[in-house]
């Protein structure tokens, strides 16, 4: 069988989009950018939207759905989202082309099988209708992605604590939030328990709770304005580094773009 692989095509708040799958096929986690973009950026993997088996969707936040309705009523690509997504999904004013045929309901901690990936959902903490993370498990191997989350909580933890490869959120540095132009209600919303997590918050849990079978580490949904991506490396590497992890030996740490897509990784 094929090898997993991943490409994110965006990460941030201008918009959210993950490919997992294999040469010929596979899933999205997110479409929060341009359908067009999807697209073009399928076809230089070798793909069509037409072999995307699903999309997973975590929230229903602008930044993470855009494309949804036109991947699922017009090109027919099953969308799976929790009920309380999916009706925040078909309220959302960005969604244009409201889901009917390609809405498939999941529930929290439940396996659903799409092809050879098995996907399981699990709660975490943000602002948004019903927002969960989700497990891959492929070939033995287990891909999770947490992003947009305020702190991480023991269901997140024990499926993070289990994966090969793991999309994390590392969204803003203390320092730069504090000194940025943002109001102050917002700066609270973002550091809150239902925002985002910062790069300290990133880089200690993961070194608290690395796990040698943890081969790949991607720092997602880095802010624009109160972030960096050689700043919030060198904070998450720094943490690993204090818990003798290597960083490039133990285990790959590699920050995701806002707008490019990524390398294609394809996992051994």
């Amino acid at each position: 069988m094929d090898k997993l692989r991943f490409q994110s095509f965006a990460s941030g708040s201008s918009g959210n989009c993950y490919y997992v799958g294999t040469a010929h096929t596979g899933i999205l986690i997110d479409a929060g950018i341009g359908v067009r973009t999807i697209k073009r950026n399928l076809k230089a993997i070798g793909l069509d939207v037409s072999k995307l088996m699903a999309v997973f969707v975590t929230h229903d936040h602008a930044d993470h759905i855009r494309a949804i309705g036109s991947l699922g009523e017009i090109h027919h690509v099953p969308v799976y989202a929790t009920r309380k997504t999916h009706e925040g999904i078909n309220q959302s004013y960005c969604v244009t082309t409201k889901l009917n045929g390609s809405r498939h309901y999941i529930e929290k901690n439940e396996t659903v099988k799409v092809g050879a990936f098995k996907i399981t959902a699990f709660p975490v903490s943000h602002d948004a209708s019903d927002s969960v993370g989700y497990t891959i498990e492929y070939q033995g191997k287990r891909f999770t992605i947490a992003t947009d989350l305020g702190y991480v909580g023991e269901e997140a933890r024990m499926h993070l604590k289990s994966a090969n490869y793991v999309v994390f959120e590392a969204n803003y540095d203390e320092h730069l939030l504090s000194i940025s132009d943002y109001p102050a209600d917002l700066k609270r919303r973002i550091r809150s328990h239902t925002g985002h997590l910062s790069n300290t918050q990133a880089g200690e849990f993961l070194a608290d709770n690395y796990k040698n079978h943890l081969d790949y580490i991607f720092l997602c949904h880095l802010s624009k304005e109160n972030n960096h991506p050689d700043v919030a490396y060198t904070t998450v590497r720094s943490y690993l580094e204090s818990k003798n992890i290597k960083v490039g030996e133990d285990v790959q740490l590699i920050t995701l773009e806002r707008h490019s897509p990524t390398e294609m990784i394809v996992f051994e």
